[in-house]
């Protein structure tokens, strides 16, 4: 029938049955890919615009290039590529369906001639007698054979295995839950950020735009975070929080230490460990002492703050940095006198003695300083994820099943000759996996002749 017999409907199954369709939509979801790795996805407008010009701007965005994979034509490719799949397996399973629940048990001669793996031998006896013989040798070496007759021919027919054929299926139908689950995730999930001071709670999360906001249901509070350097550096070496879940007013989840690699997981929404930074000024704790008493004061300041001493002078933290080249914390006083000019003084943590040496009225000591943080988290919901995760083991089962799990059929075919002989041919197939069966049925063709013999 021609292309033009077939008709609209005939060109339009034809045409998602194609392979090149399969090869156009792969190619085209490996270009998207990379499109999706170069740029980086959900970004705000002001920092897509540090890259790229105005008008680079608009036509990606109109593209949908920023958010790629929730873009109607990425979902578009995907369920082409499923119907794709699903034609082309449909196209192909009547035909293997028939195969394996109604094999040939009876094939004919040209069917015969067209397997390899044959070998066939004239012996006298009576065909009874040699038909209980191939039956037993067949179901020792093989499997249970089933026997029939046709055009005056016995034959014996005995497979292994025959679902190993629908293995590709398995595979192919976890493809399509595969990205089912992807699409679920596309849809119905995102991928957002908070980030939450220490002691705050949040019970929303943003779009990496910055711009949208996303209700969580719930609230999450930030208890604690603890961040730890690399000796004196500031390059973090380690940095956890303690966060609690709050539903409804109830504690559900209380002081769950977080850190990367070891996230917070309720109602299908996980936090993860990303980033941290400071929230506001360092509180500053400071002891003041007057050269020659034995009286201490004790301080805590914010930068700029001012507190007066008991004398009457004042004093403020002009400047402080949490890594002074080498030398550790160090902060910057300014002495306001009740009369006189002001004095700045230097103050080292890891030096507590070094202002006794300047001399002057007092004695000035860097104790320690707090800073408070916020954590960041990275928050994703994916409610396609355990689609996702049968879809993978099927892959495997399925992958497993087509590679390493063939299907094979034997036939032992007794046809009686006119010189009172009888022909018995043994004839082998494997539909995968060919140098292993070949090897398989030499084996068989010795076991085989050793039973003729007997």
């Amino acid at each position: 029938m021609s292309v033009k017999q077939r008709g609209f409907f005939g060109r339009l199954w034809d045409f998602f049955c194609s392979l090149k369709l399969t090869i156009f939509i792969l190619i085209a979801l490996a270009i998207t890919s990379i499109i999706g790795t170069v740029i980086q996805q959900n970004l705000s407008r002001q920092e897509y615009l540090r890259v790229f010009s105005e008008d680079t701007y608009r036509v990606l965005d109109s593209l949908q290039f920023f958010d790629m994979y929730h873009s109607w034509w990425f979902i578009g490719l995907l369920l082409l590529f499923c119907v794709n799949l699903t034609c082309c397996s449909i196209k192909r399973l009547p035909r293997v369906w028939r195969l394996v629940h109604n094999p040939s048990v009876t094939p004919s001669e040209q069917m015969l001639k067209a397997f390899s793996n044959v070998d066939e031998k004239l012996v006298k006896g009576d065909l009874p007698t040699l038909l209980d013989r191939m039956k037993a040798f067949v179901g020792a070496e093989f499997a249970t054979a089933q026997v029939n007759e046709k055009d005056g021919s016995t034959y014996l027919y005995a497979e292994k295995a025959k679902y190993a054929r629908f293995g590709v299926y398995v595979t192919h139908l976890s493809i399509l839950i595969i990205f089912l689950g992807a699409i679920i995730g596309n849809l119905y999930g995102y991928k957002a950020f908070v980030n939450i001071p220490e002691g705050g709670e949040s019970d929303r999360v943003w779009m990496r735009n910055g711009q949208t906001s996303i209700p969580l249901g719930f609230s999450v509070r930030c208890e604690d975070f603890s961040v730890e350097f690399y000796g004196n550096s500031q390059r973090p070496k380690e940095y956890e929080s303690i966060l609690t879940v709050i539903d409804q007013g109830e504690t559900v989840i209380e002081n769950r230490h977080i850190e990367v690699n070891d996230p917070l997981s309720y109602k299908g929404i996980t936090f993860y460990q990303s980033s941290y930074g400071p929230a506001g000024d360092e509180v500053i704790s400071i002891k003041v002492k007057v050269r020659g008493e034995d009286k201490v004061d004790a301080f805590s300041l914010h930068r700029g703050q001012l507190v007066e001493l008991p004398s009457g002078d004042r004093l403020r933290i002009a400047d402080f940095t949490p890594m002074f080249r080498n030398f550790g914390p160090a902060a910057r006083l300014e002495v306001l006198p009740k009369e006189g000019e002001a004095r700045v003084v230097t103050l080292f943590k890891n030096f507590p003695k070094f202002d006794e040496e300047r001399g002057g009225d007092y004695i000035f000591t860097l104790v320690d300083f707090d800073q408070l943080y916020y954590t960041g988290l990275q928050v994703t919901k994916d409610p396609g994820v355990w689609v996702v995760w049968v879809g993978c083991t099927l892959m495997i089962v399925g992958c497993l099943v087509a590679f390493f799990i063939s299907h094979r059929r034997m036939w032992v075919v007794l046809t009686p000759q006119d010189d009172g002989k009888i022909g018995v041919r043994l004839v082998g197939s494997a539909h995968r996996n060919q140098p292993a069966f070949e090897l398989y049925f030499d084996e068989l063709k010795k076991k085989f002749r050793d039973a003729l013999s007997a």
